[in-house]
């Protein structure tokens, strides 16, 4: 399997509800380094995963719907704790959205597979990876 990464972050406000989350029931920031991996069986025709460029234009695009964001007040998140876990999966979803939609190139919807990790610190992160449906390649 072939693959390519890019890489941006977030910064980003929340609170987490429930005793397990301690001191981070309280507003809290964090900033998260995030890698989108993509991955396929054989390269294209010009001997791509993926653009690169393409592919971090478009990481762009979907992070800055989060980005400089208190995350407890975006309507969609509501009733969510926003773990590290739960918005790698968020990140997954909009990506892999974007793959089938042709918005990384025609050849893009070749690619099998995603992995999204968010990095917390240099210590923790988490990560959500899972082969795409067939119905996003050609």
């Amino acid at each position: 399997m072939y693959s390519v990464c890019v890489r941006d972050h977030i910064m980003i406000a929340h609170s987490f509800r429930g005793e397990a989350f301690g001191p981070a029931q309280r507003l809290h920031g964090a900033t998260y380094v995030v890698d989108v991996e993509f991955s396929r069986p054989e390269l294209d025709a010009d001997g791509l995963v993926v653009d690169i460029g393409l592919a971090s234009r478009t990481l762009r695009a979907l992070l800055a719907d989060l980005d400089y964001r208190n995350l407890d007040e975006e309507p969609a998140f509501q009733g969510r704790n926003t773990t590290t876990e739960f918005l790698a999966r968020v990140i997954f979803d909009r990506m892999a959205a974007q793959v089938s939609a042709g918005a990384l190139g025609a050849g893009a919807r070749a690619i099998a597979a995603l992995r999204v990790q968010l990095s917390e610190s240099h210590v923790a992160w988490a990560a959500y990876a899972s082969e795409l449906p067939q119905r996003s390649r050609p």
